[in-house]
């Protein structure tokens, strides 16, 4: 499915989830927009805990959400952040986050970093995560 993808949109509705970000330790704000290829938009903020281990990234967050109501096919994600809710700097997910959107994006997938729905950059997964461990990877997914 050759899918246009609402880059300004989805910038948008990233940076709007930074005033949900819940981070009194690092005051580090991560927003998150997820597009699926039905063309619906899950957000996500980043959550923080005191044991730190339980926290979650804006990223995990929005594809949970999107997961948890029955969605698995994904085109792109934006994501925006920086410390105390501004942007001035890009944001790129972390590994753990990286190897969620390996779980269920194609390599071709689009993650679009940005600072403003006007100063953006667009990777692919596999630019940002080459030689992933995949779902096809697994032992016994490519058993005879």
């Amino acid at each position: 499915m050759n899918q246009e993808i609402p880059i300004e949109t989805l910038i948008q509705k990233a940076l709007e989830m930074l005033a949900f970000s819940y981070v009194p330790y690092s005051r580090y704000t991560v927003g998150a927009a997820l597009l699926t290829k039905q063309g619906e938009i899950y957000t996500g903020c980043n959550i923080e805990n005191a044991a730190y281990g339980p926290s979650n990234c804006a990223e995990r967050t929005a594809f949970f959400k999107a997961i948890s109501e029955g969605k698995k096919e994904f085109s792109a994600i934006a994501v925006v952040g920086g410390p105390n809710g501004t942007t001035e700097e890009y944001c790129m997910p972390c590994g753990v986050c990286r190897q969620v959107m390996v779980e269920f994006c194609d390599k071709d997938f689009k993650i679009i970093i940005a600072k403003s729905p006007k100063d953006y950059i667009v990777k692919n997964l596999e630019e940002i995560l080459p030689f992933s461990f995949n779902p096809q990877d697994k032992i016994g997914a490519n058993a005879k």
